[in-house]
């Protein structure tokens, strides 16, 4: 009896998971959830909506009966960290941060663009220049870091990843861009990876045909990946990919080829690494567990790919990606072949995509600019399910699931689709 009463109890954790992270516990945008929504609209579907009280681009994160979402008070000059109620969106508490200074961003990427970051016991929160704040789940201040302020036109976006007792938090675009570790119960810094593409007077290697130092940047989240003799924390670098200790912030391996843009993070299966540049830029597929200079062993390189702003994903043997103007890829994850290419068009003003994709079993699911929510096959023949439309709202947000729930953030709301508990 003991046994059976365990078992139902695992069976029940594996089938109802957190999401604790941007893209996820594991940061590759899957859902191992067998009961999502697949059918929703405004008037359908909906658990509830609550309004949010300014516009942003992070994605919430999940933990049981908590809902936490990062947001910029721009008329106030606060960034805030706010905990809702998953049984009716409740507001249960809101914690700020002052930050009067002029930060440059972006005209569409409000400040708090960030995810916050959780490991069931406390939520790290990072606010750009502001720093990072680390909460319990009752909103109690555990520590707080000046990180220093991020120097970049188009502002900032990267998410912290918590593993183990570490949290990682890359600081950039920024001529003096770098990857740290603090520990997550102290905020103290473990370690630095000084962004290996910009030196510290701001200049850069390898881009001469490069004319403006500001393109050189990245907004990539990273990523851990464990092969069978290791794990490595890997990012997306200004011209290549970097595969780094995860406790000791020392360089594994990097794989050159990515142009000096890049938008979106690294996703990975198979065994496989694939980083994709952004603004026509390039990409680049490697085998995860190497050593060293792994540039001669690129398993393929294309250049001049479409736009892409939101991460893509992998799934068996193949990768999916949603270019920014709407047209659908899938590529073999060995070869880069092109399996097909199509363009998905909803009814909504803006059909652009700026969200990363969500695969739950054999389907895809990704937002658009008009907060449609488009639901694909996950196969190497194009299939088209279906779009979801919500309220014609932008959103440049990503999905979250949890308990046979998603959640999504617009410019105005947020959403919790799927039926209400």
């Amino acid at each position: 009896m003991r046994l059976l009463f365990f078992t139902l109890l695992l069976t029940a954790a594996l089938q109802a998971e957190n999401w604790p992270m941007w893209r996820g516990a594991n940061g590759l945008g899957i859902s191992y959830e067998k009961n999502l929504p697949t059918q929703w609209s405004a008037t359908n579907n909906i658990a509830w909506k609550i309004p949010l009280p300014a516009r942003g681009n992070s994605t919430p994160i999940v933990w049981g009966e908590k809902i936490f979402i990062t947001q910029s008070l721009e008329e106030k000059q606060e960034r805030a960290l706010l905990c809702f109620d998953r049984l009716d969106g409740k507001l249960l508490w809101q914690r700020t941060v002052k930050y009067a200074e002029r930060e440059e961003s972006h005209r569409s990427n409000p400040h708090c663009s960030e995810s916050p970051a959780t490991d069931g016991e406390r939520i790290i929160a990072v606010h750009g220049s502001a720093g990072a704040v680390c909460y319990n789940f009752n909103g109690k201040e555990l520590w707080k870091r000046d990180l220093g302020k991020i120097s970049f036109e188009w502002g900032s976006a990267a998410s912290p990843v918590i593993h183990g007792n570490l949290v990682y938090i890359y600081r950039g675009p920024d001529p003096k861009g770098h990857l740290l570790a603090l520990n997550k119960r102290t905020g103290k810094t473990v370690w630095i990876f000084n962004d290996p593409a910009v030196n510290i007077q701001g200049r850069t290697d390898g881009f001469r045909g490069n004319k403006s130092r500001e393109w050189i940047c990245s907004f990539s989240t990273p990523i851990l990946v464990k092969t069978a003799n290791r794990e490595a924390l890997v990012m997306s670098y200004p011209g290549h990919l970097a595969g780094i200790q995860p406790r000791t912030g020392k360089l594994l391996w990097q794989c050159g080829g990515l142009n000096p843009l890049i938008y979106s993070s690294p996703i990975s299966g198979d065994g496989v690494v694939v980083g994709m540049g952004g603004f026509f830029g390039t990409t680049v597929a490697v085998a995860a567990g190497g050593k060293g200079d792994m540039t001669p062993k690129t398993l393929w390189r294309t250049e001049r790919t479409p736009n892409r702003l939101g991460s893509g994903v992998v799934h068996q043997g193949h990768v999916y990606v949603l270019n920014t103007n709407g047209i659908m890829e899938c590529l073999e994850l060995k070869t880069g072949k092109v399996k097909f290419s199509e363009r998905v068009r909803g009814r909504g003003p803006k059909q652009e995509s700026w969200s990363s994709m969500l695969l739950a079993g054999d389907k895809i699911f990704i937002p658009n600019q008009s907060g449609e929510t488009i639901v694909l096959r996950a196969k190497p023949k194009f299939e088209l399910i279906g779009f979801n439309p919500l309220d014609g709202t932008l959103t440049n947000s990503s999905l979250a699931a949890s308990e046979g729930q998603f959640f999504l953030r617009t410019h105005k709301h947020l959403w919790c689709i799927g039926k209400r508990k």
